[in-house]
């Protein structure tokens, strides 16, 4: 059996040891006799699921007592919606706009009431963080948003904005569970799980009880933050088998030493990229170095017909989904939690491998049969596992 290194922003790698354990309970969860994607949500077998995720999601984060985690559905894109309606009472709230992300949470709120933006990197297309220590934010606002990693661009947050005494909500997505965070500094954290955690189709909401409202006249039930919060995630019928593997992830991220441990393995492994592209003279990064992400690392050539070369021998090379999002272009590698450090090294070499000889002779192949001379032939195609 063989595996490629999938640099997918999301839905993205997942550790292999999770995909084992949860390949082999498919037909029996834990002698239950049935799969978990055929269990009642209403069991006892599921509810100890769920149970077990949430307890070990809390002790990861050190999230207290008095922060509700829901487990929701509808993506991100609903979420923008939904954290405005339950928070921004009196329709106002500050955005920050470092991206996409940032930007379409901003739309979402500009339908339903009066948001602002109060910084933005858009000049540079969104290629470093703006200073946030002195915004002009509202007195009134309701909170101050942020997209913190974003997945596009590679940018992170060095530090937390200076919010002025106001909350500060902030979607983690593609930098969820990667390094700790003081979760009290937030009144609100949402993250997709597609990128760091599991399969697409969670969301996961921590929020301060205190900014659940008990009543929101106009808003659909499934809207209201309180809804899932008062019925444990199982209001309705939630995704039963991504719930179930996030817990799996999340066992997993613990074993790794917690996320003081994934963060420092994360730093090694984006070190191994950015110190390359740094003293390379044939790739560049495209984020200004002191709000690198360590999840996701946009790099080019200079030249879109190189960087499609590039892209295209990669592939060949067992090195998917390193093609750059449209609004930077070149490559993007997202080297998340369950990316090994070996497939970050094996980039490099790749990408050393390339750098001096032309893309297009596909006379020689490498030593696991890839046509492109210029792959270093101790690379392999794929990752062979056991």
């Amino acid at each position: 059996m063989s595996r490629v290194y999938n640099f997918s922003a999301g839905p993205a790698v997942l550790p292999e040891e999770v995909l084992r354990e949860a390949a082999d309970e498919m037909l029996d969860y834990q002698g239950s006799g049935m799969s978990v994607n055929e269990m009642s949500h209403r069991s006892k077998t599921f509810q100890g699921i769920i149970d077990a995720a949430e307890t070990d999601l809390r002790s990861l984060m050190d999230i207290p007592d008095n922060y509700k985690v829901i487990f929701v559905q509808g993506g991100d894109s609903l979420v923008f919606a939904s954290v405005f309606m339950n928070l921004a009472l009196n329709k106002r709230a500050d955005y920050i706009i470092t991206g996409n992300w940032a930007n379409k949470a901003y739309k979402e709120a500009e339908i339903l009431g009066d948001p602002k933006i109060v910084a933005s990197s858009k000049d540079k297309n969104f290629s470093y963080i703006p200073d946030c220590s002195d915004l002009p934010i509202r007195d009134d606002a309701s909170y101050v948003y942020i997209c913190e990693n974003n997945t596009i661009y590679g940018t992170k947050f060095p530090e937390l904005p200076n919010t002025k005494g106001h909350e500060l909500v902030a979607d983690q997505s593609s930098m969820f569970l990667s390094e700790p965070v003081d979760v009290t500094r937030y009144g609100l954290i949402h993250a997709g799980v597609q990128k760091n955690v599991g399969p697409a189709g969670v969301q996961i909401v921590i929020v301060r009880e205190d900014l659940i409202p008990d009543d929101l006249p106009g808003v659909p039930t499934m809207l209201r933050f309180k809804t899932q919060a008062d019925a444990g995630s199982l209001y309705n019928t939630p995704n039963c088998w991504g719930i179930y593997v996030c817990g799996k992830v999340f066992k997993w991220i613990a074993a790794q030493g917690g996320l003081q441990g994934m963060k420092e393995k994360n730093v090694e492994k984006a070190g191994i990229l950015y110190d390359y592209l740094d003293s390379s003279d044939m790739f560049s990064s495209t984020v200004d170095p002191s709000c690198r992400s360590l999840m996701n690392v946009p790099f080019v050539t200079g030249s879109p017909d190189l960087d499609a070369e590039f892209v295209a021998a990669a592939t060949k090379a067992g090195f998917v989904s390193l093609k750059g999002h449209r609004s930077v272009g070149g490559m993007r590698a997202s080297i998340y939690n369950a990316m090994p450090r070996e497939g970050c090294g094996q980039a490099r070499r790749l990408h050393e491998g390339l750098r001096d000889q032309p893309l297009a002779d596909t006379s020689t192949k490498n030593a696991a049969g890839c046509p492109d001379a210029r792959v270093a032939k101790e690379i392999p195609c794929t990752r062979s596992t056991a």
